[in-house]
């Protein structure tokens, strides 16, 4: 489910070069807030997978949705699960 999630989202990614010590900018449009530089195009695509995986990990942790993305979607139940060891 995550991993699905992350490749639907990074294929969603689109890159630019801006004046900046940094010039390879990322993002995903459809996920706000998620962005990330680097020096090259590589360390950006890198940056932006860390920036989308703390942004799920925000959401999850906030109890915040998280919209689904090129067909992909994680889904969190709101009811309490057992363990069985």
């Amino acid at each position: 489910m995550f991993a699905e999630y992350i490749k639907a989202a990074m294929d969603k990614a689109v890159y630019e070069i801006i004046d900046d010590p940094e010039p390879f900018y990322g993002e995903i449009p459809e996920l706000q807030g998620v962005w990330a530089s680097g020096k090259t195009l590589e360390a950006c695509r890198d940056n932006l997978m860390s920036a989308l995986e703390d942004w799920i990990a925000f959401r999850l942790r906030t109890g915040r949705s998280i919209p689904s993305i090129g067909g992909a979607s994680i889904v969190v139940s709101a009811e309490p699960v057992s363990v069985v060891e």
